[in-house]
């Protein structure tokens, strides 16, 4: 298992009554995101906010990590990043568990906020832990291995999907798809959409991201 480097923002160890993780997207790291939390803050006093940096250098550009090779973006083979991937997946699950245990929290006071490669992360690596997260919030991303989230489901957050109406990297079609997915396999899922935002976090995405950490928080 391969350890994580993360910021950290919020109140300190010790204090925190729910945790916020940030999973950046492919080509950027922890830091891309970990801003969020200055604004965020304010509305979840009692949160602490981490966002790691992906385990691997980014192969097809970008000055930060991948959570695994996308064959289409750098050459890489279908076999490379299926296994990235299951490695990336026991790397996060540990993450997670460690900074729980850290917090001094249950997995029900935990939020993943995955952007793009982050969200098809948090999509992928909730439904499949032995204890539900209080949320899942995913922007700009898509669903992966649809087929398999009913027979691999184990436990089921809400979650919220959130895209830009003119996503031209991760096609706002796949908002869609992931929606249906989810919905078919039991999932209580809600929808954001960004309405002439292309690959990126709007002001009201966030608002919706926000509304959705303090409901399922409570």
């Amino acid at each position: 298992m391969r350890e994580l480097r993360f910021g950290r923002k919020g109140v300190a160890r010790g204090k925190a009554r729910s945790l916020i993780v940030f999973l950046h997207g492919y080509g950027a790291d922890g830091a891309d995101l970990l801003g969020l939390a200055d604004v965020l803050a304010p509305h979840l006093p009692d949160a602490a906010f981490v966002a790691p940096d992906a385990p691997d250098r980014c192969i097809g550009g970008g000055f930060g990590y991948q959570w695994f090779p996308i064959p289409w973006l750098d050459g890489s083979s279908e076999e490379a990043a299926e296994a990235g991937m299951a490695r990336s997946v026991k790397d996060l699950n540990a993450f997670l568990d460690e900074r729980l245990a850290e917090e001094g929290l249950t997995a029900d006071r935990m939020v993943l906020v995955g952007f793009s490669q982050g969200a098809m992360m948090s999509l992928h690596v909730a439904p499949r832990r032995d204890q539900a997260v209080a949320g899942v919030v995913a922007i700009s991303g898509r669903l992966l291995r649809p087929e398999a989230l009913a027979e691999e489901t184990r436990v089921r957050p809400p979650v919220l999907l959130i895209h830009g109406d003119q996503d031209a990297v991760v096609p706002f079609g796949d908002m869609a798809r992931a929606g249906d997915a989810l919905v078919a396999a039991g999932f209580r899922t809600y929808g954001h959409v960004m309405q002439g935002t292309g690959h990126g976090i709007a002001p009201d995405g966030l608002g919706a991201a926000l509304q959705f950490i303090r409901q399922v928080l409570g």
